[in-house]
């Protein structure tokens, strides 16, 4: 029977795995004997290069029954832990797949954006070794195993769907005398078939185009989708839009579309929360290990609004009108690649301090390209900050399905007259733009002037007044 079952598994067999299942309450006579031998025979496999030696498997004795423990030492530890990989590995055993990993629920493909190893390369477990792009974020794809990359399946730009196999890493190949050489020249040699290849295209074309001009004229409108409706010019190059920038444009567009979109200014004394901000920055960085700011004080002002105005926090659905009854914050942050919005949940019961860490992390992972879509999903209100840039006034466009944007701007110092005096202060535009649909220009115009009346007096967030 031992010997049975060290030839099954060192012959490796193909047949189902079997490793959950507990073999118990066998009695040890030889038929019952049989029966295990034929179980074992039947159900335990394991792929070649998967499977340790067997060492022992139990002492069946009279009255003595066969346990599960026991049973698993029968496989070397690593055999066991290679039971639970992810399914990556080839036949062989040497070989392992990378595919792509789940993106999420919503998001069924991506753009690979780029390759970060190349074949060739000696890459470690977990270590990213390529880039997919998606509508809302960028997704590291990592390697399941240390190796050498020997090939790449797919190309930079083309789509792919969670499961495709984008390379292939070998684990015993050596990264300087083995893959490099072999790789190098089938990238030389690779251009010479395809534009073989291309030329042949081209040759039966030129030979049937007097013959067969009349039939081949269906694909010629196909090829004239794909090009250019303008005639190219000297100094122009066309480059595709990334699916980032696609996804940010289809939603501002279904805004515009959507919404009856309206926008109401006021402006706002900065004095106060400037002179806040000097006096304590200092301690507040001592205490909480983060610099205090002004958004922060406009999220907390905005929270306040919301709560005079629940209308402005609630959204159309249907024939309906959801209100919430929770306040979550989405801050928008332009990167290099597009414009993102991170969430700031629950911002209501958040103090200045947890807001600004919340906001220090996200962007850092908004310009490092590792913000998760869980942290951009939801949010009831958006704040955007134009000032950073220098705007000074603009109409922002709601993000989708949030019924209102809060816009701030650049501080100028501008004339105002205080107490009869005309005397230099920092001054803010502030524009909210808000579905008409929902939202009246009374709780508009309202929700923007508590607003300005919490930045220029934050007192009135001590006193609730």
């Amino acid at each position: 029977m031992f010997g049975v079952i060290r030839r099954r598994v060192a012959s490796g067999s193909p047949s189902h795995l079997f490793l959950g299942q507990s073999v118990q309450n066998f009695r040890s006579d030889p038929s019952v004997a049989a029966r295990v031998s034929s179980i074992v025979e039947k159900q335990i496999a394991f792929h070649s290069g998967e499977c340790g030696n067997v060492r022992s498997l139990c002492h069946i004795s009279s009255g003595s029954w066969i346990k599960s423990k026991p049973m698993r030492e029968v496989f070397r530890q690593e055999a066991t832990m290679q039971t639970w990989r992810r399914p990556f590995s080839s036949d062989n055993g040497d070989s392992v797949d990378v595919v792509v990993p789940p993106l999420a629920e919503s998001i069924s493909d991506g753009t690979l954006a780029k390759f970060l190893k190349r074949p060739g390369d000696r890459v470690n477990i977990d270590e990213p070794i390529a880039q997919i792009e998606t509508d809302k974020v960028t997704i590291d794809v990592s390697s399941p195993e240390s190796g050498v990359i020997l090939k790449l399946l797919v190309n930079e730009g083309d789509t792919v769907e969670p499961g495709n196999k984008i390379a292939i890493i070998s684990r015993s190949a050596d990264a300087t005398t083995h893959v490099a050489p072999s790789e190098t020249t089938p990238e030389k040699a690779a251009p010479q078939p395809t534009q073989k290849i291309s030329e042949e295209k081209k040759a039966p074309k030129a030979e049937t185009s007097p013959v067969t001009e009349k039939p081949k004229a269906t694909p010629a409108p196909q090829s004239s989708h794909s090009e250019p409706q303008l005639p190219p010019k000297e100094r122009e190059r066309r480059v595709p839009m990334t699916r980032l920038r696609k996804r940010v444009a289809t939603r501002l567009k279904d805004s515009q579309n959507t919404f009856a979109l309206l926008t109401t200014f006021n402006e706002v004394d900065m004095t106060n929360l400037m002179k806040l901000r000097a006096d304590y920055k200092d301690a507040f960085v001592e205490k909480h290990g983060v610099k205090l700011g002004l958004m922060s004080g406009f999220i907390k002002a905005a929270v306040n609004a919301l709560q005079y105005q629940p209308i402005v926090n609630a959204v159309i659905d249907g024939d309906d009108i959801i209100y919430r009854d929770y306040i979550d914050i989405s801050v928008a942050v332009g990167t290099s690649k597009g414009l993102v919005v991170p969430v700031i949940r629950n911002a209501d019961t958040m103090s200045f301090a947890e807001i600004e860490k919340q906001i220090n992390t996200y962007a850092k992972k908004a310009t490092n390209g590792t913000l998760s879509i869980d942290e951009m999903a939801g949010g009831t209100l958006t704040i955007s900050n134009g000032g950073v840039y220098g705007s000074l006034l603009s109409t922002p466009i709601i993000n989708p399905p949030q019924s209102a944007i809060l816009g701030m701007h650049s501080i100028v110092s501008r004339p105002m007259v205080v107490g009869g005096n005309v005397v230099p202060r920092p001054m803010m535009y502030v524009a909210l733009t808000y579905d008409h649909r929902i939202i009246d220009g009374r709780e508009a115009v309202f929700f923007l002037r508590r607003i300005k009346d919490i930045v220029e007096d934050p007192r009135r967030l001590l006193l609730d007044i």
